[in-house]
């Protein structure tokens, strides 16, 4: 259920009157048939704050003041349908019910990886050329490809302007999505794409390696010269494009992004925290050693994580892997993009077993878990169901007192003894 009720797309309100008025200032010719979706309940929904259509007009001036011409902006929302689809997925609250193994046999299976290794071999050119010049691998940049929309197959088939319309105006993050919204018409305004081939998911993330229009505008590029910046249709320019935004996000060139590796006997897993940085050479003084049989060695700053806890494997992470993240701030998700691409360039897999008989804890166990940790005063931070550093280190300071190994992992056992416990 949602807390309030959804935008109906059957009702519709015809704005021709709005955009004549606003080409008044323009020197636009608006389309006649111009129309909108809105609310069924304009007195119900919208005007409880604003009507769609005095949002429309304010927002249509602000475009016009940034340069973005009349004509464009009618064009684009001729016939916008604000949709119940895109406010039922932004205010829902996924469970997230899967453990990080589970994701990574979904996003770096074998068809992934041989899939991947066919698209090196039919763009080999074109990602010599754009990995020569960024310094980015080309694995690297097929992996993202691969892990956003599966080569392609999945860019999502909302229109992007009812999307960012949408969630521009709902509310929810209102200000945030006006700004991408304002960013796509930019887009539009530059001629790169038409507003009808401009689709993307339900948040406005585009193309085939899922830019929002903000980050299209800083780093797309025209890589096949043809004038337009197309990351729907172009391989030239979404690969380029790519490479540009892993460039910017600090991406350093001839260093890898981490490797697997093994702990030694009694680590203190306290230090397995994105946040806790030492020199390779430290981490090998303690004991750390790569699976591959290799030695660590030099001043590199690294970090430790253990996604699964002491039972699980372990991964000495460098400053590539947080430049993988910042293109989407998750853990798992840049070990994904790492993984593919190590295993597309013929590198090893996991070595290390996943605890696959642990289930994942539901959401109201997580929060039950942060509760009950709070309630012995370990201080696990806000009860919100995300099991961040500060519920780790709750976790890891209640399996301290009961003598099990403060990896800080949480699961349905160790949410049994708090039950017990509390």
């Amino acid at each position: 259920m949602l807390p309030r009720p959804l935008l109906r797309p059957s009702a519709r309100l015809l704005l021709g009157t709005l955009l004549l008025a606003g080409c008044q200032t323009s020197g636009a010719t608006a389309p006649a048939t111009a129309s909108v979706t809105a609310p069924a309940s304009a007195a119900g929904q919208a005007m409880a704050r604003q009507s769609f259509a005095d949002w429309l007009s304010a927002l249509r001036a602000e475009a016009i003041s940034q340069g973005i011409r009349g004509q464009i902006f009618d064009r684009a929302f001729q016939s916008v349908k604000l949709s119940d689809r895109v406010v039922e997925l932004d205010t829902s609250q996924p469970e997230f019910a899967r453990q990080v193994w589970q994701y990574l046999d979904s996003a770096v299976n074998e068809k992934r990886v041989q899939a991947g290794r066919q698209k090196m071999r039919d763009n080999a050119a074109l990602l010599t050329r754009v990995s020569q010049r960024s310094g980015v691998p080309p694995e690297i940049l097929v992996a993202f490809w691969g892990i956003e929309t599966d080569f392609g197959a999945s860019t999502g088939g909302f229109s992007v302007i009812d999307a960012l319309t949408t969630l521009a105006y709902e509310g929810r993050r209102a200000a945030y999505f006006r700004t991408e919204l304002l960013a796509a018409l930019r887009i539009l305004d530059s001629g790169d794409i038409p507003p009808e081939k401009m689709s993307g998911s339900w948040a406005g993330a585009m193309g085939q390696t899922q830019f929002m229009p903000t980050i299209f505008l800083k780093h797309a590029v025209d890589e096949d010269g043809d004038g337009h910046r197309d990351i729907w249709g172009s391989m030239p320019d979404v690969l380029a494009s790519t490479a540009k935004f892993v460039l910017a996000n600090g991406w350093r060139t001839g260093e890898s992004w981490g490797q697997e590796v093994r702990l030694p006997e009694g680590f203190a897993y306290e230090q397995a925290e994105l946040t806790v940085t030492k020199p390779l050479s430290e981490w090998a003084r303690l004991g750390v050693v790569p699976v591959d049989g290799g030695v660590l060695s030099g001043e590199a700053p690294a970090a430790i994580i253990v996604l699964a806890g002491h039972q699980g494997p372990a991964f000495l992470v460098r400053e590539n892997f947080r430049a993988i993240m910042r293109y989407n701030p998750s853990t798992s998700y840049a070990l994904a993009v790492a993984l593919l691409a190590d295993r597309m360039a013929g590198r090893a897999g996991v070595v290390g077993s996943w605890p696959r008989q642990e289930a994942a804890l539901s959401k109201d166990e997580r929060l039950e878990l942060q509760q009950r940790l709070a309630t012995l005063g370990l201080e696990p931070g806000a009860a919100d169901g995300i099991v961040g550093a500060n519920t780790r280190n709750a976790v890891r300071r209640f399996q301290s007192s009961i003598g099990a190994i403060p990896d800080g992992f949480a699961t349905k056992a160790l949410l049994e003894r708090l039950r017990q416990t509390s």
